[in-house]
Parts: structure tokens; sequence; C-alpha cells
């Protein structure tokens, strides 16, 4: 942003600062200056305009102005000289939505002389980097870099009608704009229309078939105000950023509309001798609410900015700025915020705390250490669960990824997935990446298939949550590949279930996914609740390898984790051990098998491991359990290890089972 140092001289009554001092000044009380240039006569100072983007009254010299009378105490010449516009006014204006426009203002000038500007006016806009154009069309910009207030002349003799419309542009509505682009517009547009159709795109750029000529004689001049949502959505979908659309995405005042006509009316007599004013003043508007006064206790003040500032100081300061203090309290002020920053700068009493630490200098703020006690905050016991599962899960060769919580639609269709179920992503970072997701199998997935590339083998796992459209869900996802038959990785991925919660088991699901192996998928349960899924993806999922997925809910497997750990001490007495070998079916399960051993052992039995599996030529399988039994007081004998293991066959035969002895 450029502003000229003339500019700002006319508008601060003894403004004797030196271009390089002002600049100095600018850059210490209000944003971060680029430097001076010289232009001819006159000096620019530039600004970022990212150091101004919530101060839509800085994208003018004459609030510019006013920082700079506030920082040197001098007093702030107005350009604006007040004006009457009596009489009817000779357009009408209608406004289909004021949310989108709340403000429109238009005045219509006769006898008009279209010419170069005077010398003056073309420096002016030339030093902050507008082109001249002719003497109408440069005082709109005149009025745009002075009071930040666009406008728009308008042929009165290429509009139909004498009525102006904003509205919201219709479906295959075209407009060729003063840039001699055409543009299509949709109903997410506003448009200024005549009855015959658009002639400018609001708060954007005006059209082509009604701009100013050389034969101009009549004109309408247009003075408004936009949403600024609104203007930022339609500039970035038509590609299309002017210096009026930078100043509506700030939020501009709808009272600058009337000052923007009152000072366009003395510039036009100035540079268009004879011009005259029709009729009266156009001005279709929905009433503003009045700001609420801000409450500012100085007490609170000193606190938070850290230094004392007495209360006459910061009166002093805010009423340079121009906002009216009333006190309501000893050291505690009633502040009424002025329009210009009321849009979307000042509403609460930290804004204000801005506006005085800035002028009185952080600088002259002493750097002072906290004075609120430090204390450990409360422990979070979800986290600390999460954690321990992490590193659980580290300390057995699993690397953590970390995947977005945004999938596409076609990554949800390949797991089956309802689309109405996920939540749909407003404004995606990625274009095809419009859902949050419901599971981690996704990122998962494609994890595998990228490090398969590279890696004959590996493990790796996620934290991260499922989001529905009523909650969020935390699981723990799990993954093993490797180029072999796969069957290790489910009971390397089942042990690794069992270290975070002993007692679980995995039962056959009932049905399927698409995605999963139909004959290697199960569902992980402890007693009567289920934890989640252990499944090795389908073979055509992965390539070159197999691929074998955990998946739990962790909340639930962190309300089923023991409230207390019990402490066991070592056994002093030895244990016994011996084998059984245990014919079953080909689809009987080993759990079941092995609960039904549990059972008969008893209370001597200590442990119990599955050793192996042998296919018989029958079709039958040969299923080894090592049990291990003792007692915590004694010694057990050759007669009380054989007893238990002769209940345990007794019971086998006669539940159905033969054994290999």
């Amino acid at each position: 942003m450029k502003f000229s140092y003339n500019w700002l001289r006319d508008l601060v009554d003894q403004l004797d600062a030196p271009p390089h001092e002002l600049s100095q000044l600018i850059t210490i009380k209000t944003a971060e200056s680029e430097g001076v240039e010289q232009h001819g006569n006159d000096y620019v100072i530039e600004i970022d305009n990212k150091s101004l983007t919530h101060r839509p009254d800085l994208w003018g010299h004459y609030g510019m102005a006013r920082e700079v009378a506030a920082i040197l105490g001098r007093k702030l010449v107005d350009p604006v000289k007040s004006a009457e516009f009596p009489g009817s006014a000779p357009v009408r204006v209608s406004i289909e939505d004021h949310a989108l426009c709340p403000r429109y203002s238009a005045l219509v000038f006769e006898n008009v002389t279209v010419k170069p500007s005077p010398q003056w006016l073309q420096q002016r806009l030339e030093a902050v980097g507008l082109n001249p154009i002719n003497n109408i069309v440069d005082v709109t910009n005149y009025v745009l870099a002075e009071l930040a207030q666009p406008m728009h002349a308008f042929d009165a003799a290429k509009l139909q009608g004498d009525e102006i419309i904003v509205r919201s542009a219709r479906a295959g509505e075209t407009i060729k704009a003063l840039n001699e682009e055409s543009y299509a517009l949709d109903p997410s547009n506003l448009v200024i229309a005549d009855p015959g159709g658009p002639v400018a795109i609001a708060g954007i750029i005006g059209g082509a078939d009604s701009a100013i000529s050389n034969f101009t004689t009549r004109i309408v001049l247009e003075s408004a105000n936009f949403n600024a949502s609104s203007v930022r959505k339609t500039s970035a979908k038509l590609k299309l950023r002017t210096d009026a659309s930078m100043r509506f995405e700030k939020a501009q005042d709808p009272v600058n509309t009337i000052r923007g006509l009152e000072r366009a009316f003395a510039l036009l007599q100035e540079v268009s001798p004879g011009i005259r004013l029709v009729g009266g003043l156009a001005d279709n508007y929905r009433p503003m609410p009045e700001a609420a006064p801000v409450v500012l206790p100085i007490d609170w003040l000193d606190r938070k900015l850290g230094r004392a500032v007495s209360g006459e100081e910061v009166r002093r300061i805010l009423e340079s700025l121009e906002f009216r203090v009333e006190e309501i309290a000893p050291r505690v002020f009633s502040v009424f915020v002025p329009t210009w920053r009321a849009t979307k700068d000042v509403s609460i009493k930290d804004d204000l705390v801005e506006e005085v630490g800035r002028m009185i200098g952080y600088d002259s703020i002493p750097p002072v250490a906290p004075l609120t006690p430090a204390r450990v905050p409360p422990g979070s016991p979800e986290r600390e669960f999460h954690h321990r599962v992490r590193e659980m899960a580290a300390a057995q060769g699993f690397t953590e990824v970390h995947n977005y919580s945004f999938i596409s639609e076609e990554m949800a269709r390949v797991f089956s997935v309802d689309l109405s179920a996920h939540v749909h992503v407003l404004n995606p970072i990625v274009s095809d990446q419009n859902l949050l997701r419901t599971s981690l199998l996704p990122g998962i997935w494609k994890n595998i298939n990228d490090n398969a590339r590279h890696f004959d083998q590996f493990r790796l796992f996620e934290i991260g949550r499922a989001i529905y459209p009523d909650r969020e869900v935390p699981h723990f996802a799990a993954a093993l590949y490797a180029k072999d038959d796969g069957a290790s990785s489910l009971f390397e991925l089942k042990r690794l279930a069992e270290c975070m919660l002993p007692g679980v088991s995995v039962r056959p699901a009932d049905a399927t996914q698409s995605y999963e192996h139909p004959g290697r998928t199960g569902d992980v349960w402890h007693g009567d609740t289920r934890l989640g899924r252990l499944f090795e993806f389908h073979p055509r999922m992965v390539e070159g390898g197999r691929a074998a997925v955990l998946d739990l809910d962790l909340a639930r497997l962190m309300s089923l984790q023991p409230a207390t750990e019990r402490y066991q001490p070592l056994r002093r007495f030895p244990e016994s051990a011996f084998d059984l070998s245990v014919l079953a079916g080909p689809r009987t399960l080993i759990a079941d098998v092995q609960w039904a051993l549990e059972k008969l052992a008893g209370g001597p039995l200590l442990s119990i491991v599955f050793l192996r599996e042998f296919a018989l030529a029958d079709g039958a399988r040969s299923l080894s359990y090592r049990l291990t039994v003792g007692a915590p007081d004694r010694t057990l004998s050759a007669e009380e290890v054989g007893a238990v293991r002769s209940r345990i066959i007794d019971g086998m035969r006669s539940a159905g089972y033969e054994l290999r002895l």
C-alpha cells in the first residue's frame, strides 16, 4: 500500500516531520514500512499490506493521516466539506438483499465535460500507483485513495431506465468489464444492474457498456458498501482482484458512502467546470446497529500491558484516534468505537489495549516474568493411556505413522462406507479430499502400498480418530506386511492385542467386507465386549505380499483396563508342565479347545500355550498345547500332576474330543 507524503501533509495540520522520519514513526506505531521513494517533488511511503489487513480505515490517506496526527499530537484536517443534496433523486435504487449490500448511494450530474485531469491530480494518483484516465474516473480513484471509499461513474445515457438494482446475478448472465474481459456470472455473484441487465460486478469492476467516454455528458455517480465475504468470494471465483475489491474485502464503513459523494462533489466542480447536480441524493440503506460501548478498566489495562498508564494518558490516546471516552466509574472508561473501526476491528477491551500499547510503544514496557504460579496441569487419563499404547507398539518394532483426517469419495467407496455417513468438508485443502474419515484403514492401506515398493517387510501403526457427524472415536490401527503366506502376521497382531489387554480373544467374523480376506477375518473380543477387527487385506488390495491389520476401539480398550495392578510375588516352588495334542475337526477353533482345557484343568493351571497344528490325512487337525500346573505353597507330586492330566484327558474325551497320547 503506497501513501503520498504530500497528501498526508495536506491532511495533518503543521506536519513538519521529514518523509524518512515519518516513515520510521509509522513503522513503530502502526505497521511494517518497506521504505521511502522519491516521486517527482513528492515522496512515497510504502506499507506492507499484511499489516493493514484488519484496518479498513488505513486503506486510504485520511485513515493513515489520523494515525500520523495522533502520533505527532497534531490536528487532523478533514478534506470533506458537508454538502446538501436537496430535492428528489432522479434515479431509484433497489437492493435485493441488504446483507450483501448494506448501503447504496448515488448522485446524478449533467453538463459533464470529460477531459484529462489537472496535473496535480494526475501526479497524486501516479504517486500511489494509480493510472490517470480522465477527470471523471480520476475523481473516483482519488476518493478511493483518500477516503478508502471505492466509487464508480456510469454514463447515464448508456443505462436503461431510471432504476439501479443491486441483486444476485441470474444464471447464464454475462458481462463485459472495463478490462475488456467477459465474465460468466452465477447467483453467487452480486451485480449492479439496470432493467436491461448487469452494468457492473458489485464491489469489483464496472461494465464496459456503461463506461465513461469522451462523449459522456451525464453521469450516475455510485458510492456503495458491499459485504466483505461476498466480494472476496466473487473476486476469487472470477480470478479478478481490483483496488476496489481489496478495500471492500476489509469490511468498509457504510457511513463512508455519503462522505465519498460529498468529497467527489467538490472535486468534480473543480475538474469539470459547469457540471450541474440533477435532483437530490438516492440513498438506500439498512440502518446499522450502533456498536455497544466497550468498558475499559484502567487497572485491568495496566495488568494486561505490564506497565502503568495514567487514565489521562489513556483518554488522550483514545480520543486522538477519535474514540469517544466517558468515565463511568473511578478509573473505568466507557469507550465508544467510531464506525470506521467497528466493522471488523475493535469490539472488545483487548482491542483497546492494543491501541494504547502501540501508541505508548511496546519498547516502553519492561519485560517481566509472569507472576502467575506455574502449576502442572491436571493429567489426562486418555492421553496417558494413548501414550502407553504408543510405547507398547513401538517397543515391539512398530513404526508410528500420521495420516490426514481427510479422504476422497473414491477411497470411501473402496472401504464400502456410505458417503452419507461422512462429514463433508466445505473448503477442502485438496479438491478430492472432501470427507472426514470414519476409519483409519484408508490411510493405513495407502501407507502399506507406498512402503511395499521399497521394503520386503515392515510394521506400522497409527493412533487417530474416526470422525462421525455426532462423535469422534479414538482408534488404534496396526499393520504387518511381509512377502510370505501371511499366517504368522495374524498371530503376531493377536499377541499385540493381548499385550494391550490380557484375556482378549479372536472369533471368526459373521461377515466380511470386500477389502478383507474371506478366510482370515475375525472380531476381537474381551468377554462380551467387541473391541475391533483382526484381518488380512484381500490379496488384490496389496501388491507383492500379505498385509494383516489390527483395528481397535481405544475408548473401549481403555474402559476395560484393570483399575489397579496387584503385585504378584515370584513363585517359590517348582512348576510342572506337560503337553497334550487334541484331535479336532477342520473348522474347530483353537481358542474353543483351549478354553475347554482350561476349564478342566481347574485351579492348579498356571498357564496354557498353543504350540503347533498338524493337518492329518483324513482332514482332521492335531492341536498341541503346553499346560503348566503348580501350587503356591508346595511342590506338586507326580501323582497330583498325573491326576490333573488324567482329569483333563477324561473330560476332553467325554466332550467328544480324541487325544494323541
